[in-house]
């Protein structure tokens, strides 16, 4: 399948020196031009800037142009108690600059940015340490989804959390996994909001689809499940045949436009958040920002090689 030879390329392509490099040097060049976009590193069509000051400017006109937003401190596998415990520090800077400057009050996270690799016991401090200035303050925290090694510990760590009250989190599921219908199902039983994604990462056939065409079945499935009987799903895609089809569904059953919402990444298919945000749905885009861009910018081209040629010209832009 193209877009799992995609995956794997693209993976084995960040994990290049050399490359990383590169990508450093010339990815996040600041713009020369506020005016003109093509100016500025090949990656800041998809990365908010590395800082969260320079991530709030960027996401300045999102809600002028009617979308909503999580922001998220790119960062994971981190090795060591020391360095989970400075990115749970990040993260609680993060909230009282967000909530200074007035935007939405939500954001994404992944649990081995706070130590899951260290144990169970460090993610599940340091994400206390976030959430109780995000409780405080009235954030809605997400916790992301990274593959399958650490599904089982995601959702344990989800568990744990709401049983200790903290009410106002999600979490991720993936339609690849074979396992995702039984993880929705036990996530609606407690209440908590899920978003539903394809997947991104390279993954053995034992645990997850590896063709398309069972890709998108199980998305519609699951998006089903969810709006039947979730708690304010968002339908994370890009993909037009999955959109119309939730559009479908929600029509089909009566379902009004404040019951769910769609989520894209920053960057991608604007003109297709444009026209949602027209047709009255809500939309919600995910803004990545931080210095450890490189392992997610690569995963983005793995789902969407299209955006292969957009980076090449910003490339040669950069360096000519």
């Amino acid at each position: 399948m193209l877009s799992a030879a995609s995956k794997a390329f693209f993976h084995g392509l960040a994990q290049i020196p050399t490359l990383q490099r590169l990508a450093s040097r010339y990815g996040m060049a600041p713009r020369r031009d506020s005016g003109q976009a093509e100016s500025a590193g090949f990656a800041r069509r998809f990365i908010a800037g590395e800082s969260i000051d320079e991530a709030i400017v960027c996401v300045a006109d999102l809600p002028r142009k009617g979308l909503h937003l999580t922001l998220d401190y790119l960062g994971e596998s981190v090795a060591s108690a020391d360095a989970a415990a400075a990115a749970a520090a990040d993260y609680v800077k993060i909230i009282e600059a967000i909530v200074a400057s007035g935007i939405e009050r939500n954001v994404s996270l992944k649990l081995t940015q706070l130590g899951l690799d260290v144990d169970q016991a460090t993610a599940v401090d340091n994400m206390r340490r976030i959430l109780e200035p995000a409780d405080r303050h009235g954030f809605f925290v997400r916790i992301d989804m990274e593959n399958s090694p650490y599904t089982e510990a995601t959702l344990g760590i989800v568990d744990i959390l709401w049983q200790q009250g903290h009410r106002q989190i999600g979490t991720v599921i993936q339609s690849y996994m074979k396992r995702s219908e039984a993880d929705i199902r036990h996530l609606n039983t407690l209440g908590a909001r899920v978003r539903l994604v394809k997947g991104a990462y390279q993954e053995p056939k034992n645990v997850a689809y590896q063709k398309k065409s069972e890709v998108d079945a199980a998305f519609v499935d699951l998006m089903r499940l969810l709006m039947d009987e979730g708690t304010y799903p968002a339908i994370a895609t890009h993909d037009p045949v999955m959109i119309d089809a939730t559009k479908a569904y929600a029509k089909q059953k009566g379902y009004s436009a404040d019951r769910f919402e769609f989520q894209m990444l920053y960057g991608i298919r604007r003109d297709l958040q444009a026209q949602l945000v027209k047709e009255g749905y809500r939309v919600r885009v995910y803004v990545p920002f931080g210095k450890q861009w490189y392992p997610y910018f690569m995963r983005r081209l793995g789902e969407r090689p299209a955006n292969v040629a957009f980076v090449l010209r910003g490339l040669i832009s950069d360096r000519g």
